[in-house]
């Protein structure tokens, strides 16, 4: 069936709450609003306030109420507005949330799930537009998923929901309201593996996220040029799938890492550096890196634009691998 990242999720929210009592949502706007991004529209009507919630704009408090309320048994989802407003928790996410289990010796654990918007391309400026996943993806104790299709967007938070530990899922925001293929059984799927969205043999682009669609446009633009290239879409960004970072790049001896963070000291750093000392003498060329500009995202249109990745620079980067390697 046809729908929507948006509509994807929302069935994700609904089926979990009908399958576990204990599933509520709770957030800024959840509730009578339908939630900033339309994804929580109609919930409160359907299952209502006590389990749809509507908090103060406090991410310190409600995040913690959150934490508390997996600690007692819930399996609360958490809604952040966005990535940006995450930062007034990071006491609680980073200091709570993901140290508990460690802390007391395995005694407590925290099943809690963050849902947070990230990522630029909306005209929002620099407090609603950062990628800021690259962060938490630095932190032991948490799980952190970046769903890119409608069939993640409906599947994983199931499965993020039996995780014993906290798990923060990144939506990106300009995909919301892009359509896909749904199948009609479709249910929770697996959160430990990336997945090749496009087989190719000249050169790897890994990606995760909202650009994915923008990296697909550009093995498409290299496949006119001869250039096969192959898309990893991560999916999961701690822990990354190590083997299938190894198999894309042995089998096409280059890479290019795709990431909306900045360029010092990214996600695409890190798996630079992993690629680089695991399968170094596999390599025809240096790994490429495309990154957003080391600016606050601009609120003017075609300053936001400049300082984004495109199309233009994936395959500009990966030409220059694929020349490098003769």
């Amino acid at each position: 069936m046809k729908t929507t990242y948006r509509e994807a999720m929302r069935a994700a929210i609904r089926e979990a709450m009908q399958r576990d009592e204990r599933v509520f949502l709770m957030g800024e706007d959840v509730g009578h609003y339908g939630g900033c991004y339309a994804v929580s529209l109609g919930l409160l009507e359907e299952f209502g306030p006590e389990r749809i919630r509507d908090t103060p704009l406090s991410e310190s408090a409600f995040t913690g109420a959150g934490i508390g309320a997996a600690l007692g048994g819930m399996r609360p989802i958490v809604e952040i507005m966005t990535v940006n407003f995450s930062l007034l928790a990071l006491d609680q996410i980073i200091n709570n949330a993901a140290t508990l289990r460690h802390m007391s010796g395995g005694q407590f654990s925290v099943p809690l799930v963050i849902r947070m918007t990230t990522g630029a391309g909306r005209q929002l400026a620099a407090q609603h537009s950062h990628s800021l996943e690259g962060w938490y993806a630095h932190i032991p104790g948490l799980r952190i998923l970046a769903p890119a299709t409608v069939a993640d967007a409906r599947g994983m938070l199931w499965t993020a929901l039996q995780d014993p530990d906290p798990v923060l899922i990144f939506e990106h925001g300009t995909l919301y309201a892009v359509p896909g293929e749904l199948d009609d059984d479709a249910g929770a799927v697996d959160i430990d593996t990336a997945a090749v969205r496009r087989p190719g043999a000249d050169v790897s682009l890994i990606t995760y996220g909202g650009t994915l669609p923008m990296v697909l446009e550009a093995a498409d633009r290299l496949a006119t040029d001869g250039i096969d290239a192959e898309v990893l879409d991560l999916r999961t960004l701690r822990p990354l799938d190590d083997a299938a970072i190894a198999a894309t790049v042995t089998k096409t001896h280059r890479a290019v890492v795709v990431d909306e963070g900045w360029r010092s000291g990214s996600l695409s750093a890190e798996i630079s550096a992993r690629i680089t000392e695991r399968f170094f003498y596999d390599l025809d060329a240096p790994v490429g890196r495309v990154c957003s500009a080391e600016v606050p995202i601009p609120y003017a249109r075609h300053l936001e634009l400049a300082a984004l990745p495109t199309a233009e620079r994936v395959v500009a980067a990966a030409r220059e691998a694929v020349h490098a390697g003769g």
